[in-house]
């Protein structure tokens, strides 16, 4: 079983879509929380490997919306270690 590490990054509204972008742009994800400033969870996707292109649009559609109502979020990245 393949050990999983954690990383949190902490973005205002306007930073989300891109630095979720770049996130999957780097690979090695096996999956994305976002949370408002309160730790609420907003919104959790896994991601596979070879997700890219038109199958992620929705996805980052979604992220988008999350991204115009909340003015802090916290991104937590579930990686492979």
């Amino acid at each position: 079983m393949p050990t999983v590490r954690t990383e949190e990054f902490h973005v205002n509204g306007e930073e989300l879509l891109s630095k979720i972008k770049k996130l999957v742009h780097e690979g090695n994800i096996r999956k994305i929380i976002i949370k408002d400033k309160d730790g609420k969870v907003l919104i959790e996707f896994p991601l596979t490997i070879g997700v890219v292109g038109m199958v992620l649009l929705p996805t980052l559609a979604a992220v988008g919306a999350v991204a115009a109502l909340v003015t802090e979020a916290t991104i937590v990245v579930e990686k492979d270690a």
